[in-house]
């Protein structure tokens, strides 16, 4: 059983388990199980499973790519097992690739155990890993990419200011000009619908351009929602046909979710998902109050 808030969570059955060990940071575990195969959990919970997790990393990558004009240099943050990495490298005209991981044992972990989601893709010459924390390494790379994946823990503990005003400046400053593109996850607004306009409204304090994403995960059981930001860059203004074009001129293929019909289509928010976003309880998270509620109390 795995809460996904106070009062509502899922399960899946655990054939075995595989592993149990700690990191520095984390506790880590690599489970067998009926319906998802292989299960990376980290402090019990779950990150990435080996079925369906296109689900997660297809429209976490291939949004904010396809919707940069020349996308050359990219900058992945957390993301250790491998995933994003894969779907980044698709992409003919990347030339390189940094992956921030805070967490070396979790790359060292996922390299051996991870190999269905991460394909090799640690050992593409353009990858360059540095174990580090993300905030720093991004703090310290002024106008040096063109796109910047976060792919990080939700928003607890030492990740909580790698979702702050503060730290998606740094990211604007990180970007190669307006045109940057910045994509994370942002949640669910089922369960977690305070965190979702918390970091909508973050975001939208420091970038001109956010676009909300909606799909649902399987390997986390609800609707999910990741957000693409720009200064300049419009995502929602990016057509079908445009999606359709680059990915074939890119040379991507295989892809099993994300297509120019797929792109628009994710960008639908329903009415109750505008009401989320467009809560006026929201607030922007700063360094100096990282910590936000999971939840709105309910309106009576």
């Amino acid at each position: 059983m795995e809460r996904l808030n106070p009062h509502l969570g899922f399960f899946y059955t655990v054939k075995k388990i595989l592993y149990e060990g700690r990191t520095r940071f984390q506790r880590i575990q690599l489970v067998d199980t009926e319906e998802f195969g292989n299960v990376l959990l980290l402090d019990g919970i779950t990150q990435v499973v080996e079925k369906n997790e296109f689900q997660y990393h297809e429209p976490m990558v291939h949004p904010a790519l396809c919707a940069h004009a020349n996308p050359r240099s990219v900058l992945v943050i957390g993301a250790g097992d491998g995933g994003i990495l894969r779907e980044v490298l698709k992409y003919k005209s990347i030339e390189e690739v940094y992956l921030a991981e805070l967490d070396d044992e979790v790359v060292k972990f996922s390299r051996q155990y991870l190999t269905r989601v991460h394909q090799g893709s640690f050992d593409d010459p353009r990858v360059k890993i540095h174990i580090v924390d993300g905030r720093k390494f991004v703090q310290e790379a002024a106008g040096r990419f063109d796109v910047i994946i976060m792919d990080m823990t939700d928003p607890f503990g030492p990740s909580k200011y790698l979702y702050t005003k503060e730290f998606f400046m740094a990211v604007k400053r990180a970007l190669r000009g307006p045109e940057g593109v910045f994509a994370m996850h942002s949640e669910s607004p089922i369960t977690r619908p305070a965190a979702v306009a918390c970091i909508h409204k973050t975001l939208r304090s420091v970038f001109k351009n956010v676009t909300p994403m909606f799909l649902y995960i399987q390997m986390y059981a609800v609707l999910w929602s990741v957000a693409v930001a720009s200064n300049k860059t419009d995502l929602a203004r990016i057509t079908p046909a445009v999606v359709d074009g680059r990915l074939k001129k890119r040379g991507v293929k295989g892809l099993h979710l994300y297509t120019g019909a797929a792109h628009q289509a994710m960008q639908v928010a329903y009415p109750y998902l505008q009401d989320v976003l467009s809560d006026k309880r929201a607030r922007v998270i700063t360094d100096a109050e990282p910590d936000f509620t999971d939840h709105f109390v309910a309106r009576t």
